[in-house]
């Protein structure tokens, strides 16, 4: 991979009155196209600190290795049941150590595993329970191990169903603590869309403490302190959000038999990052993305740019001040923001 040498483009695109202006940021770079087309679908695209790009490739159960300059990329997990390989797997997230962390589910139990950089297993644990997803983008689950999130030394996951927002766990599978008071949601005696109105992301912010992103029902997030103490709670809100708002369900189909079905409850989130300035960036259900600063004031309304319009499904910021976007690995500049 060569870096992009293409200077950021910015275009402002009027929001109406009152409203901030919508800054349209254009690719300058990512996985060329020759590598990106090898995938079936990335589902997430990190640098490792090495400069290799780490490929999670959800479809093909599989991750890759992309050094710069690869012909190709190179499979270093591979699909299987057994320890050091993924079934089924759900969600992944890397450290800045460079190790890396794939839940899966194999034998429908939620398994994390620990990983370096060139694959090899580090071990990992399973979750007690059955996999019953609570929400879902399209077909992949963003609750329980979909909403993982992995520091190095814990993971954060979203676990409404043991009466906290957030569970951290040790890297032994012990459960170290949990935080975050539940959202009213006016759907208390259901307890199944309580739950799934209560899925979210828990993000580490790099000063300490934590943001949680609400991904269903009315958009909003919380910041916590690094005690899981509640500092402030914001609504997401503005002109671009305001017709998918109108649509928001009331009532939620139903799948699944008898005690073991579960409400279909769409997101209105698709996902949300933290950058190393400790802003907070909101993917939308619809095509726009916004960006909050550590006091909960909205800073920007963005839109990405690439072949087309792309609505993000996740981010990964960079130590050159860029961020990469899946869908495509695409990467984009980001400093001043």
């Amino acid at each position: 991979m060569r870096a992009a040498t293409a200077l950021l483009v910015v275009i402002l695109i009027g929001a109406g009155a009152g409203a901030l202006d919508v800054t349209e940021l254009r690719s300058i770079g990512g996985l060329p196209p020759h590598i990106a087309g090898a995938f079936e679908e990335i589902s997430a695209c990190h640098l490792a600190p090495d400069g290799n790009y780490l490929v999670f490739d959800r479809r093909e159960h599989a991750v890759y290795l992309v050094p710069p300059g690869a012909a190709a990329p190179t499979k270093i997990v591979q699909i299987g049941a057994e320890a050091g390989r993924v079934l089924r797997p759900i969600a992944f997230d890397s450290s800045p150590d460079g190790t890396f962390v794939v839940a899966d589910s194999p034998g429908g139990r939620q398994r994390i595993q620990f990983f370096i950089g060139s694959g090899s297993g580090l071990g990992g644990f399973t979750l007690p329970g059955a996999d019953v997803p609570q929400l879902t983008l399209g077909d992949l689950v963003v609750s329980g191990v979909g909403s993982i999130q992995y520091t190095g030394r814990s993971i954060l996951i979203s676990q409404p169903e043991v009466g906290a927002l957030a569970t951290e766990y040790g890297l032994d599978g012990r459960t170290l603590r949990t935080f975050g008071e539940l959202r009213a949601t006016g759907h208390e005696k259901d307890a199944a869309v309580h739950r799934a109105l209560n899925v979210g992301l828990p993000l580490p912010h790099p000063r300490g403490g934590y943001y949680f992103v609400f991904l269903s029902g009315v958009p909003m997030f919380r910041k916590y302190n690094a005690a899981g103490e509640l500092e402030f709670e914001r609504h997401v809100e503005g002109a671009e959000l305001d017709p998918f708002l109108k649509t928001l369900p009331t009532t939620w189909s139903r799948r699944g038999l008898a005690r073991d079905e579960f409400p279909l409850v769409p997101v209105s989130i698709r996902s949300a990052a933290v950058d190393p300035a400790g802003n907070l960036w909101i993917s939308l259900a619809v095509p726009y993305t916004y960006v909050y600063d550590s006091s909960g004031d909205k800073r920007r309304a963005i839109q990405f740019r690439a072949a087309g319009i792309i609505s993000p499904s996740g981010f990964f910021f960079t130590r050159n001040n860029r961020v990469l976007v899946t869908p495509g690995c695409y990467a984009f500049g980001v400093q001043g923001f």
